[in-house]
């Protein structure tokens, strides 16, 4: 079964997305819980990301 929701951007938040991006506000790095199906990567698996989409060299107007 297929569920299509339509989400308008630019509808005010509820109280309820405001109470849950006060707590992601919040949230450090050290509130994150590693696990053996996520665990911390070392730094030289850190290194190995490569960015998907280049940087621009200029500025473009929006």
């Amino acid at each position: 079964m297929l569920v299509t929701r339509v989400i308008n951007v630019n509808a005010p938040l509820t109280e309820e997305q405001k109470a849950r991006l006060a707590i992601l506000k919040t949230m450090t790095d050290d509130d994150i819980v590693y696990d053996e199906d996520c665990r911390e990567l070392t730094d030289e698996e850190l290194s190995q990301f490569k960015r998907v989409n280049p940087r621009r060299k200029e500025n473009v107007a929006s």
